[in-house]
């Protein structure tokens, strides 16, 4: 007793103990359209690269400034010489505070050991965009959404990671419509928000966009051909939105929007609000262990975080 009395109170010591900076968080993006292949393609990957944009800053709230927008044709040329420049400048201002978002859209090859993402000019295999990435502090939010991703899972896979393809299969060789139904979580965040909490986690986009996925083959009365899945956990597997397993955990702590608190400029309110989100991360992975764990300490682990989880979102109701 005397040490549960102990642990709460000194969780709700640390609710005082705001970390620098927490202002300072950035979120950034990096947009990749690549190689067409065709007019009908180009129009399609112009209008998704556009719509992308478009809710990334008016709906999620991402600043101008920090997202690069890299096309088949243009200033910005799609090619490997331009990707790795942008990766290299990103990283040198890139924190562990910020979260750098990467979304391929074009099409992909594989060929029977590397999987591809067509650029202009000579393409970049899975192992190169992990080349081009590590050394980068910032939270990764990697989105693969072209045909044969599924390697790209394994390769880019590592701690503070969540890596998504649209494919379950580096086999799968055709056009997805994956990234048309990402965007649209993004552009219409609400829907999204399966727990109406008021803001959007990169795995509430993932998992609304899997099923749109779904609906859409059961609407034209085919077999589905194209399964996302997403890894963030490090062990380089991955898992369908459906499917059981220990994925997801930082996906569901992960927003693409700004908190309502660090929008408001309020330093406590903000180191609040952050301090609220890694309690439910906590009580996530709390219960991704639970089967692991011995009688009694996972109940007694849970009512901790519960416990500091009302007293951080008591303080931040009385701090707004």
């Amino acid at each position: 007793m005397r040490r549960g009395v102990f642990l709460s109170a000194l969780a709700l010591l640390t609710l005082f103990v705001l970390p620098a900076g927490v202002l300072a968080e950035e979120r950034y993006a990096l947009i990749v359209s690549g190689v067409s292949g065709g007019d009908k393609f180009a129009d399609t990957q112009k209008a998704l690269v556009a719509s992308l944009q478009s809710a990334l800053e008016k709906r999620m709230g991402f600043a101008t400034e920090r997202i690069t927008v890299l096309t088949e044709k243009g200033t910005t040329v799609a090619n490997r010489d331009s990707v790795t420049k942008t990766l290299a400048q990103l990283k040198s201002r890139l924190t562990a505070e910020d979260t750098l978002l990467v979304v391929l859209i074009g099409h992909g090859t594989f060929d029977g050991t590397a999987a591809k993402f067509n650029l202009v000019g000579p393409d970049m295999d899975a192992s190169e965009w992990k080349a081009a990435l590590d050394g980068n502090t910032a939270r990764l939010v990697f989105v693969n959404t072209t045909s044969s991703s599924f390697p790209f899972v394994s390769v880019l896979s590592g701690k503070n990671r969540i890596v998504i393809s649209a494919t379950d299969s580096a086999a799968q060789k055709y056009a997805t419509v994956f990234p048309q139904y990402f965007v649209q979580a993004l552009e219409e965040g609400e829907k999204a928000d399966n727990d109406k909490n008021g803001r959007l986690s990169v795995w509430e986009a993932f998992s609304y966009a899997s099923q749109a996925v779904k609906q859409d083959f059961d609407q034209k009365g085919t077999l589905v051909t194209e399964r996302a899945i997403m890894d963030d956990d490090g062990d380089g597997k991955g898992k369908e939105a459906t499917a059981t397993g220990a994925d997801g955990v930082l996906a569901r702590t992960t927003f693409l929007d700004p908190s309502a608190a660090a929008a408001s400029g309020n330093a406590a309110l903000a180191g609040l609000d952050k301090r609220r989100i890694e309690i439910e991360a906590e009580i996530e992975q709390l219960k991704a262990r639970k089967g692991q764990m011995p009688a009694g300490q996972y109940e007694e682990e849970f009512e901790r975080l519960a416990i500091e989880l009302a007293k951080v979102s008591a303080q931040i109701r009385s701090t707004k």
